[in-house]
């Protein structure tokens, strides 16, 4: 058994099985002939992702937006699930694990999703799947990914988990455990805000807002639009946000101050959001900023939120927030004890020096947590599936 989890969302598909963590943009282009592979260039696992499902092939991720003419993503809940989210969860499932053994997911959903989209998701990738991965040298290789079991939770609880869980699945801070707990989810499309309540979910609190990262990109594209006449791809916008510089038909164009009046502008409908949303939960005892969205708005949100604020470190990735803590909630869940007697023991993630969550010098068990409602809380999560 393969404990591993998948997280498929509109800007990035992420997998974390305690070893390895994978990412790539949730891109799906066509499959082209490519008539010379240079030997240079980016070498990882996701740098040149062709692969074959269901006897079609897909170009994924960068390689998609460098070399496939027809480039297809969505920011459409619904047509991700139908469309894009099997090709995209079995790649990144493979590109994690070696084993033909069964593989235990635990995914998650916007909260704002929960109820319509949990079967129709479990029924997408339950069962085995068989996936070739064709790699520049011009080798093929043929996987057989077994997806016996997958678990479904809210997005936003996978920040927690990831805070609470050590890398076993043991409840490593039961002070956060025993809290009332706000999550801000920031993710490329949507906001989930969520309460948790010694782990127990707060439906009253909990929501998802269209006020993603999305719409900072949309509404620099369409201002570079008017200067340049040029509509570009909000998926390509990522690395010219980052530099704050882009150029366009050999024009230099300097979006700093435009990035930060649009960053501005969308924390503020956020917290806007949050005020609203959590009016008669002035009881929370901290609040959670998590998602790739919220390390960019991190610095304009925290000002205007009011309360305890748990800060971001700065030596992670925040897209990893919630795939990491399903992955230790899969372990609690499961059994981390059946995990090692067929997995052997852990090693370190590749990216260690990006993702590697420091030991704690007390590890207490699951069962040993000691308020009853914390028990409760995991109780129900650890029945439904």
């Amino acid at each position: 058994m393969e404990i591993v989890g998948i997280d498929v969302g509109f800007g990035f598909t992420k997998a974390y099985n305690g070893k390895n963590s994978v990412i790539f943009k949730s891109i799906i282009g066509d499959a082209t002939d490519i008539q010379f592979h240079s030997v240079l260039g980016e070498d990882s696992s996701t740098a040149n992702l062709h692969i074959t499902l269901n006897d079609k092939s897909y170009f994924l991720g960068s390689y998609a937006e460098l070399q496939s003419n027809i480039r297809e993503y969505t920011l459409d809940q619904e047509k991700l699930l139908d469309n894009y989210f099997k090709i995209l969860a079995i790649t990144a499932a493979g590109l994690c694990t070696d084993t033909a053994a069964p593989i235990h997911i635990v995914s998650g959903l916007p909260v704002g999703y929960m109820k319509r989209d949990t079967k129709k998701l479990k029924e997408l990738i339950t069962g085995v799947h068989h996936i070739t991965f064709h790699h520049p040298d011009g080798k093929d290789e043929t996987r057989k990914i077994h997806i016996e079991k997958i678990h479904v939770i809210p997005q936003p609880i996978g920040s927690i988990f990831n805070l609470i869980f050590d890398e076993q699945g043991r409840i490593i801070d039961k002070v956060l455990a025993g809290q009332k707990l706000g999550v801000v989810d920031i993710g490329f499309k949507t906001t989930d805000f969520s309460i948790f309540d010694h782990l127990q979910y707060i439906e009253r609190g909990s929501s998802t807002m269209d006020t993603g990262i999305s719409k900072c990109f949309s509404v620099i594209a369409g201002k570079l639009r008017q200067e340049s006449n040029i509509n570009i791809e909000l998926f390509r916008m990522f690395k010219f946000i980052e530099s704050g510089i882009i150029k366009i038909r050999g024009k230099e164009y300097n979006i700093t101050n435009l990035k930060k009046r649009v960053y501005t502008h969308a924390a503020a409908a956020i917290v806007s959001d949050l005020n609203r949303l959590w009016e008669n939960d002035w009881d929370i005892d901290s609040i959670i900023l998590s998602g790739g969205g919220s390390v960019e708005l991190a610095e304009y949100l925290t000002s205007g939120i009011e309360g305890n604020i748990i800060p971001i470190p700065k030596n992670i990735d925040a897209r990893f927030n919630n795939v990491q803590g399903y992955c230790k909630f899969g372990r609690y869940k499961w059994g981390y004890t059946k995990y090692l007697s067929e997995q052997g023991p852990l090693e370190k993630p590749k990216n260690a020096g990006e993702l590697e969550n420091k030991e704690p010098s007390v590890k207490p068990e699951p069962e040993e947590i000691s308020t009853e409602k914390s028990s409760r809380g995991l109780s129900w999560l650890r029945r439904q599936s």
